[in-house]
């Protein structure tokens, strides 16, 4: 750890930051660039929180490589869709603050620092039909990153590619990277793609024990390790915090557990709480989510460490959780992964949904979605849907579909599919009744549901949902299938099947806050010293899920916001 010496009991600093995903590490590397002394304390062993699991993407409006690409929308447009998006839940001060500065966040990070990014400047909003929605140009991601450009020290620090997700521990970027992988039997220059790619991992993993070639969460977190290290910033793992500290009612610090006992840190200025939200805090999901009576079934993607220290540290301080969203949760669809050791694993179903051949079918074996809407959307429907007690479903293929885009954490072609099936993730039978059967699916029902779905996706169509109809569907799905890139028939076994539960990336419920990313008290009022950003923060979006990025753009940008508060700063560099 780098920190105090054994004999020290006391640290000074500007400001103290708690957590080190992105809102964390945004904070701390704006406020050092201007000129405050920081120390981010992660109770985790290694630093990135859920930021270094997730994909990565920001929603950010009018971007500064949006507008270099001639994409400059007026910006009223995006508000426009906000206000219709969130309804009662739009805040319009909040709002104002992200759009007005989440470009100014990416200018300065890209000039000033080792964050550099990547347009997402192809991905549509998820509801299209809103007013104001974006067909492309409001998205970025951290640009790709070579780990050797990080001092050794503190890349064995930071926390790696959620397993899941990756391949062999290698993080496969959206776009151009993972449509190489969906296509290497199709595609001469695919298959050289990722031929390439794979040889310099499995070098990459000979000489170093890791991936070196960093994309996605992982991308973004090193970037801003980076900069943050480069500016000076003091980082402490493994180091809990035990209580804030006050004087009066100002917030003044933190009292630090670390492996040479109590340290107390003084922030003279500020102290940002930003944890990751409350994904496995038991007690906060029984009563916050939907048909959760126990708090157990649920499906929580973000590391096991996020479980709701921000909120209670900034309760204890005078301040109110925001619990009339939407939905408190940033749900997706998730399947339960076993391993041969006997842990099990979470599998995020955000890929295959929109390819065409896939459908989701609940226990009496009938649709309730469009599966290539968003991923919130699905969890969204499965809970008002799912029959019964349990909330599940189930996504049903066949097995030329998932040789060719997998299905859940079995991968595609040419990797094996029969440990899956050994270990009772995939479920496969010769008919569909045969699937329907084990999976405990009404049989009547899933063939009389099929049957209706091929009838029209011979044509292309889905007019029980019209699956395909948005540019955000047919983003996700395959353009080298026609006529519709999500639709086509499920007709020759054998047929799979995996289970998929109600998860979420993480929370929205979070702090009540004001434009400053200051924690107000029950009276409205700031706390003064105390901020909050990414998900100790009380979602912006109210507990909706109107585009992907929705939860990182926010998060980097109210970290720049609060810190430029902190550091009296009145002009964007």
């Amino acid at each position: 750890m780098q920190g105090p010496d054994s004999e020290t009991k006391s640290v000074d600093c500007d400001v103290l930051v708690i957590g080190s995903g992105a809102a964390g590490l945004a904070t701390a590397v704006t406020a050092a660039y201007h000129g405050l002394r920081v120390i981010v304390v992660e109770k985790d062993s290694t630093f990135g929180g859920a930021t270094a699991w997730s994909g990565g993407w920001m929603w950010v409006p009018r971007n500064p490589l949006a507008r270099r690409a001639g994409i400059d929308e007026d910006p009223a447009l995006p508000r426009t869709y906000l206000q219709h998006e969130l309804g009662e839940h739009f805040d319009p001060a909040r709002i104002d603050a992200f759009l007005e500065a989440a470009p100014h966040m990416v200018a300065f990070f890209e000039k000033h620092t080792s964050l550099q990014f990547a347009d997402g400047n192809a991905i549509a909003d998820i509801h299209g039909d809103t007013p104001g929605a974006g067909t492309g140009g409001r998205s970025v991601i951290a640009a790709p990153y070579d780990a050797r450009q990080l001092d050794k020290k503190l890349l064995k620090r930071l926390r790696r590619t959620m397993r899941e997700t990756s391949f062999l521990g290698m993080p496969i970027m959206a776009g151009a990277d993972l449509t190489a992988f969906l296509t290497l039997t199709r595609s001469w220059r695919s298959l050289l793609h990722v031929s390439r790619r794979v040889a310099r991992h499995m070098l990459d993993l000979a000489r170093h024990g890791r991936a070196m070639q960093l994309c996605n969460g992982v991308a973004l977190v090193a970037r801003l390790a980076k900069s943050a290290d480069d500016l000076g910033v003091l980082l402490w793992e493994s180091a809990p915090v035990r209580r804030l500290s006050k004087e009066g009612s100002r917030v003044c610090g933190a009292v630090i557990e670390t492996a040479e006992g109590e340290v107390v840190i003084k922030a003279r200025k500020a102290v940002m709480l930003a944890t990751g939200g409350f994904a496995h805090d038991i007690d906060r999901r029984r009563a916050l989510f939907p048909r959760t009576p126990s708090g157990h079934e649920h499906l929580a993607l973000p590391p096991l460490g996020v479980n709701g220290d921000g909120l209670r540290l900034g309760e204890t301080a005078g301040g109110e959780v925001a619990t009339g969203l939407a939905s408190a949760a940033a749900w997706c669809p998730v399947s339960r992964v076993p391993y041969a050791d006997g842990s099990i694993g979470h599998f995020p179903h955000i890929i295959e949904r929109a390819k065409p051949g896939i459908i989701a079918v609940l226990a009496n074996g009938k649709r309730f979605v469009n599966e290539a809407d968003g991923y919130y959307d699905y969890v969204k429907a499965m809970i008002a849907h799912a029959p019964g007690e349990e909330v599940a479903s189930w996504l049903i293929c066949s097995h030329t579909f998932q040789r060719r885009y997998g299905l859940g954490i079995s991968r595609p072609f040419p990797l094996p599919l029969k440990p899956h099936i050994d270990s009772g993730y995939l479920k496969v039978g010769d008919t569909l009744e045969a699937l329907a059967a084990l999976c405990g699916i009404d049989p009547n029902g899933l063939r009389s549901t099929v049957d209706h779905f091929n009838e029209h996706a011979h044509l292309g169509r889905d007019p029980q949902f019209g699956r395909g109809g948005s540019a955000y569907n047919r983003k996700q799905g395959d353009a080298l299938h026609r006529p519709n890139p999500c639709v086509a028939p499920i007709e020759q076994g054998p047929f799979y099947a995996v289970k998929v539960e109600a998860g979420s990336f993480g929370t929205f419920a979070g702090l009540k806050t004001n434009a400053q990313a200051q924690v107000l008290d029950k009276q409205g009022l700031p706390i003064a010293g105390l901020y909050a950003a990414g998900s100790d923060m009380a979602s912006i979006m109210g507990g909706h899920y109107p585009a992907g990025g929705i939860n990182l753009g926010p998060a980097a940008t109210f970290g720049y916001i609060a810190a430029r508060h902190m550091a009296g700063a009145t002009h964007h560099e």
